[in-house]
């Protein structure tokens, strides 16, 4: 009945091509997050999953272990919680079975050991089987804007935007970081956001999610030490 980390890390990428492999202040990005996860001490193992050659030896190199997923879930249509479902499937037909699962994205180098131990720290069994790493938002969610056929912007939810935002309270969003369960609950609800989650809260300067050059820049920025934020630390 072990800890599992679990880093999903294909080789395809359209918007940022190659993005778990690029180099990150002189690292591969997937090293941040494999460190992070051996520094917490919370796994018995820290595996990455992927479908890509250079990966798995980047992998390897930073300490991991390495499932090559099958060609099917290497697609960007097959979801994070299909991976993990398949995965969980191999391991217990070759006898591995799992309490808790962590699913820490490699596109989050700025998030740290410390983060993982309290996202992990938040699963209790019967009382919380979910957990994620969340952040404030830097604009109001319900002030969403969308684009129609004709290129005009339209409120997303028209019936909240002009509401003031006392009436909402504290908002919160899971920033793509990092993902805990306990495993016979993620099988029964194949999904992350489970019933009665709880939310480890990060500050921005660690939650960068890189999914664009911008967002990658903007990390770059933050681990060199704007914004209070140490780089010698940006590994966990």
């Amino acid at each position: 009945m072990a800890k599992l980390a679990l880093i999903p890390a294909r080789g395809g990428s359209k918007r940022l091509p190659r993005k778990n492999a690029l180099p990150f202040l002189g690292r591969p990005m997937l090293a941040y997050s494999v460190e992070a996860a051996l520094r917490s001490g919370c796994f018995d193992r820290v595996l990455v999953s992927t479908d890509d050659d250079e990966i798995a030896r980047l992998a390897v190199d930073c300490g991991a272990e390495v499932d090559r997923r099958p060609p099917a879930l290497g697609s960007d249509t097959a979801s994070v919680a299909e991976v993990c479902l398949e995965l969980l499937d191999r391991e217990a037909a070759a006898g591995r079975t799992y309490r808790q699962l962590c699913v820490l994205y490699a596109t989050a180098p700025l998030r740290d050991a410390d983060d993982i131990r309290a996202v992990m720290g938040l699963l209790q069994p019967g009382h919380c089987d979910f957990s994620i790493a969340a952040t404030t938002y830097t604009h109001y969610p319900y002030q969403a804007l969308r684009y129609g056929e004709d290129g005009a912007a339209s409120p997303m939810w028209p019936e909240l935007c002009n509401r003031p935002s006392r009436e909402f309270g504290a908002l919160v969003a899971g920033n793509g970081s990092t993902y805990a369960v306990d495993v016979e609950a993620f099988r029964r609800e194949r999904e992350f956001y489970g019933t009665g989650m709880r939310a480890h809260l990060m500050p921005f300067a660690r939650s960068v999610d890189i999914d664009t050059l911008d967002d990658f820049r903007l990390a770059e920025c933050l681990a060199r030490g704007l914004m209070g934020y140490a780089p010698d630390t940006a590994a966990g």
